[in-house]
């Protein structure tokens, strides 16, 4: 599969290919390539150190999914538990273990089994990656910090992948009612409430809207990704009488997610969860609820189970094409 079949397969509500049904694919032997496809990836990118110029097989697939799924906090632990003289890294049979753990921890363990009547079967990290991580020869050790910065190369072009699949315009911006599409995408809404916030969004920025940046796009799922720490802080506020309006989720963005939110992308999320059309205060548990469903591959479990959006039976079809 390539890298807009991937993220296909985890989105909610998505469709296969023009074209490609459920028995419907493209067998593709990656062996045969001598060039790169062009499959709109920049040169450095996250899938090409994959191999398969950038193809994922389905063993890439799951520890993939495996990656995205689990938490900075998890790995951490599992590197120690197998890290046998303590300095912190794993040597690549250590890493297998590490793998093997986590995977079976997750719901993309238990969900995505091997299918040998398809040729579908969990093989390990493959040889590029494993290249990628101990060195040619197979000897170097893998440090927590790589393999943490390999995690987060891969939640970023995701991400990437999903805003440049709304069309950027000429200025690289996307309108806010497509922030407030992706926002909502994953959300535990009915369609008839979603369409509702979409619209709202539309109508206050019809005249002015100066749309969302990819950067600023990028910062706000930093945001999420402490989603914890943030619901927190917004209790504490909330049991403290203080109102939770857009400058106290600015400065909460800043001292406790480490990151700049600007004020119109503020404004943007207040919008699409004011209920009152006021745009000034929300209660902490509609923001830490909606932030939680949202995009579950890129938050930690046990918050999200990645299961309940991703059916095994199209991403069979779709990784095969």
């Amino acid at each position: 599969m390539t890298p807009i079949d991937f993220l296909t397969s985890m989105t909610p509500g998505m469709k296969q290919p023009e074209g490609l049904g459920l028995d419907q694919y493209k067998r593709y032997d990656a062996k045969s390539v001598s060039t790169r496809l062009d499959l709109h990836l920049d040169n450095n990118s996250i899938f090409y150190k994959l191999g398969a110029y950038g193809l994922i097989s389905f063993s890439d697939y799951i520890f993939l999914l495996t990656v995205l799924s689990t938490s900075r906090r998890h790995f951490e632990i599992a590197f120690r538990m197998f890290d046998l003289n303590g300095d912190g890294d794993v040597d690549s049979e250590e890493f297998e273990k590490v793998a093997n753990l986590i995977r079976q921890q997750t719901s993309i363990g238990s969900r995505h089994r091997d299918h040998a009547n398809t040729g579908n079967t969990f093989k390990g990290v493959n040889s590029a990656l494993t290249t990628y991580f101990f060195g040619p020869k197979n000897d170097e050790k893998l440090t927590i910090e790589k393999f943490l910065d390999f995690q987060q190369q891969l939640q970023r072009e995701i991400l990437t992948l999903e805003f440049m699949r709304k069309n950027p315009d000429e200025n690289g911006n996307i309108s806010e009612s497509d922030f407030a599409e992706l926002l909502l995408a994953y959300a535990g809404y009915t369609q008839k409430k979603k369409v509702k916030k979409i619209k709202r969004v539309k109508k206050r920025f019809r005249d002015h809207g100066a749309g969302i940046s990819k950067e600023d796009y990028l910062n706000f799922f930093h945001f999420l990704n402490n989603i914890n720490d943030v619901d927190t802080a917004l209790t504490f506020y909330h049991i403290a009488g203080a109102s939770i309006d857009q400058a106290t989720l600015k400065h909460v963005a800043k001292t406790v997610a480490l990151v700049e939110l600007t004020d119109h992308v503020i404004d943007v999320v207040f919008t699409i969860f004011d209920e009152n059309s006021e745009y000034s205060a929300a209660v902490p548990s509609s923001f830490a609820l909606v932030f939680i469903q949202h995009f579950a591959i890129l938050l930690p479990p046990p918050l999200t189970k990645i299961s309940q959006w991703t059916d095994s039976s199209a991403t069979e079809s779709l990784w095969r094409s």
